[in-house]
């Protein structure tokens, strides 16, 4: 009789998922190569996004292609499926996958396995804000950052081509949401890019342009500490940029930003970045979840009260032991995730092995923060620095982390290359639909935004 092979099934390809599957594939290569061991990933994108670059890719200082790590060349001893886990059912070992041959008319497939990992990450926490639907930008995504840089060239071409004021002013108003260290670098990045894209147009100035970034609590970026969190608003404010705490988005009906604290901008362009929340996968599924959605975990990166399956990064709550107060959870960024993955990994082939598994135990060394070329904020190892410094750490840091000798050499090469010559200050907003000149001349109906997200 044949033995059929073990499945060890990843759900997402981001952090977790890519180390967790790296790890595996290191501690289990004679099983990989013999065939007594398979491993599938299941990812909706066929690359992992280092997301800590997409604020740099925004502002053109990296290829958005450097920013994504392919899967399948990195994990070549994985079998890697594009498409979404819909179902979970860990009782009878069980996933439902959508693929990209069901959105083509094909069924959804059953995929039974013997190990489960839960990594699909977290979606934005979006609220039922009016307008928010139609009009707000999100900044998750490669495709995101990209699309964010084509539109805020777009809307200085706008302001350029112009007389009328009213125009004008909503093409150059710009309202991000959301004080952590996704809003708070993409603003900073993208203030600083358009500041210098400014000087190539006759009748735009930097002066021109209304930066806005809307935060709900009394600070941003707390993951930096209270006083470096001061430092950024006081540096942030010194570049014109309005920064207002305490304060909500309340609407954007109509491309009108009206904020908590009465104020009301015209804009074309509203940055959505006030949180994530549990991918919705998890509801789907018949394992514990918390009061957030988030999965229940034990230290050893296990999903509690079951058999067979783990979690780690947003998606699990996993107990932070190093912590001084009982009960608190490792907070759900990259920095836990990528060491989770390492500890998940090797657990796994501890528990095929019948040995101990190992406590995941990580204290949180700090932050770094980008914002813009040559300014940032860290707290590091008690540390506090600002400006160059914490700009050049911040280079450093997400270098060393960044996933692939590849990657890290293309990184550093065009980090190499913009520090010799000017920036790029093309808009690529046809990207967003490249079949719309050749379906008009062929007859088609114009489509009402042609050249991108405007």
């Amino acid at each position: 009789m044949v033995k059929e092979r073990m499945r060890i099934l990843i759900v997402g390809g981001g952090y977790v998922g890519l180390y967790t599957a790296l790890r595996l594939q290191k501690q289990l290569k004679q099983q990989l190569t013999r065939g007594d061991i398979e491993i599938v990933i299941v990812s909706p994108d066929p690359y992992m996004t280092y997301q800590p670059f997409l604020p740099e890719a925004a502002a053109g200082s990296i290829s958005p292609r450097h920013v994504v790590v392919p899967l399948r060349r990195v994990l070549d001893q994985c079998k890697v499926v594009i498409g979404e886990a819909t179902e979970i059912n860990h009782a009878k070992r069980t996933a439902t996958l959508t693929t990209l041959a069901t959105e083509e008319g094909g069924e959804a497939e059953q995929l039974t396995y013997d190990e489960l990992v839960l990594a699909p990450g977290s979606i934005s926490r979006t609220l039922p804000i009016p307008g928010l639907a139609d009009h707000g930008i999100g900044f998750k995504s490669v495709e995101e950052a990209i699309g964010l840089r084509n539109h805020v060239i777009e809307q200085m071409d706008i302001a350029s081509s112009t007389r009328d004021p009213a125009i004008r002013d909503a093409a150059l108003t710009f309202v991000f949401v959301g004080g952590g260290f996704a809003g708070v670098e993409a603003l900073g990045e993208l203030e600083d890019m358009a500041r210098y894209t400014a000087r190539y147009y006759h009748n735009v100035t930097p002066e021109d342009m209304k930066w806005i970034l809307v935060e709900a609590s009394d600070r941003i970026l707390p993951e930096v500490g209270e006083e470096m969190g001061r430092y950024t608003v006081t540096e942030l404010r010194r570049r014109n940029i309005d920064v207002r705490l305490h304060t909500r988005l309340e609407s954007c009906v109509d491309r009108v930003a009206v904020l908590s604290d009465g104020a009301r901008f015209p804009t074309r362009t509203v940055v959505w970045t006030a949180g994530v929340k549990p991918h919705p996968i998890l509801a789907a599924t018949d394992l514990p979840l918390n009061g957030r959605g988030r999965l229940k975990c034990t230290p050893e990166l296990s999903v509690e009260g079951v058999t067979h399956a783990w979690a780690a990064g947003d998606a699990a709550a996993v107990p932070d032991v190093t912590a001084s107060e009982p009960g608190k959870e490792t907070a759900p960024n990259a920095q836990h995730a990528v060491r989770q993955a390492t500890t998940l990994g090797d657990n796994i082939v501890r528990s095929l092995r019948g040995e101990p598994l190992e406590t995941y135990a990580h204290a949180y060394v700090g932050s770094v923060a980008s914002l813009g070329l040559h300014k940032g904020v860290a707290h590091v190892y008690g540390r506090k620095l600002k400006g160059y410094p914490a700009w050049f750490m911040h280079r450093v840091y997400h270098l060393s982390r960044v996933p692939t000798f590849n990657r890290k050499a293309r990184v550093l090469a065009e980090w190499t290359l913009s520090g010799l010559f000017k920036r790029e200050i093309v808009s690529l907003g046809s990207l967003e639909h490249p079949r719309a000149e050749f379906e008009l001349a062929a007859g088609g109906k114009p489509p009402a935004d042609p050249k991108g997200s405007s």
